[in-house]
């Protein structure tokens, strides 16, 4: 339980700050420790939970000076303007986007939570879809971590 528990934590932390690496504390998991589906949905939960913290400070980015004089820009009024035409009012492309990001990390998603907010897109539609794009991912790196260590062991133990 100490391991969802702080796996969950990290996941939170790792999705605000970009230089705590959530794959690597992953792999770095001793296999005999560990139920993959609970620990990718622990991983999953805590970085939804993080984006959706990303998610409120894009919808309220306008209160913040420095944004607010960005977002001022031409070109940054022109992306917002593209991003804006291609999200409002397609919440199937919207879910997509995010899902696609979650899942691959592409593109990152903390930069897709700050437009999702920013545009306000659906909450539940992002939520949901980050969650099982996270989950989705973390279990894949569990996996190919699990069969890496796996495949180590037998070619050590092979020679």
């Amino acid at each position: 339980m100490k391991l969802v528990l702080g796996t969950f934590l990290f996941s939170i932390a790792s999705a605000l700050i970009p230089v705590l690496n959530l794959e690597v504390y992953l792999s770095a998991i001793p296999q005999g420790h560990r139920s993959v589906l609970l620990v990718a949905f622990a991983a999953g939960a805590g970085q939804t939970v993080g984006k959706v913290i990303w998610y409120f400070a894009g919808m309220h980015s306008m209160k913040v000076r420095w944004l607010r004089n960005k977002m001022e820009t031409e070109k940054w009024q022109a992306a917002y303007a593209k991003w804006h035409q291609r999200i409002v009012g397609r919440p199937v492309l919207a879910g997509a986007i995010s899902f696609g990001s979650a899942v691959s990390g592409f593109p990152p998603i903390a930069i897709i939570a700050v437009l999702a907010g920013s545009l306000r897109m659906n909450l539940a539609l992002f939520i949901s879809t980050v969650l099982v794009g996270r989950v989705i991912r973390f279990w894949l790196v569990l996996e190919g971590a699990g069969f890496v260590k796996h495949l180590a062991e037998h070619l050590v133990n092979n020679h």
